[in-house]
């Protein structure tokens, strides 16, 4: 693949990326508005107690769309929108942080893979910046840095491949959940699938965006060669 057309990609990416942030917020806004007689904290409660889960807090964090389950803290974090939310939006996000909970209980394979790789991505992440600039600066004298970068940003590429498939089963446990305990209905369910499939979306274009990096940075290897 030539470096020009990588290049588009890499824009075609931020441009992508950016019209899907702003999808994304205009959904939560709009959804945000379509009252539900529950909060995401009453509605992420509900669910972990339906699939027999008692050892997970339900806590209440700063920031917006910053909502995640930490496995190492057994805590559901949700965003104070979410938290005491009744809205369609904030049921959404609630049922899909409970989805990874459902995942880790039931030993979800793509889960397990993500959390074993986590440490490595953490210490790759860490280094792996100032090796790949070694590595350019460098590559007529030491041109295996530039190699040794690349093995450490494939792994975050990888790891963000294996997000996709996570994030993707955790929505639609999400929304078989919520519509089975009618907590969406048929006009609702629809908004809540909408709200989730623009979340994915930002894992999708994260993950091209990683992968055309890394083509580009093999690139840069390969014309040394």
């Amino acid at each position: 693949m030539s470096t020009n057309l990588i290049w588009l990609i890499m824009i075609a990416v931020m441009v992508l990326s950016l019209i899907v942030q702003n999808m994304l917020q205009s959904r939560f806004k709009k959804y945000g508005n379509i009252p539900l007689p529950m909060s995401g904290a009453d509605v992420a409660a509900r669910m972990l107690r339906a699939h027999g889960i008692t050892d997970v807090k339900i806590v209440c964090i700063e920031g917006r769309l910053s909502d995640h389950y930490d496995p190492t803290t057994r805590t559901v974090n949700l965003s104070q929108d979410v938290y005491y939310g009744e809205n369609v939006a904030a049921a959404a996000v609630a049922a899909h942080e409970c989805g990874h909970v459902v995942q880790h209980a039931t030993g979800y394979a793509p889960l397990r893979l993500r959390s074993a790789l986590v440490p490595v991505v953490s210490f790759s992440n860490n280094i792996v910046s100032w090796v790949l600039l070694a590595g350019v600066l460098l590559i007529n004298v030491f041109p295996t840095l530039i190699w040794i970068g690349i093995a450490l940003f494939a792994l975050t590429t990888l790891f963000s491949f294996v997000t996709l498939p996570v994030e993707i089963n955790a929505s639609a446990r999400a929304i078989a959940w919520l519509e089975n305990a009618g907590i969406v209905s048929y006009e609702t369910k629809p908004m809540a699938v909408d709200s989730l499939r623009w979340a994915a979306y930002t894992y999708v274009i994260a993950a091209i965006g990683s992968l055309a990096t890394l083509l580009y940075y093999i690139s840069i290897a390969n014309r040394r060669n």
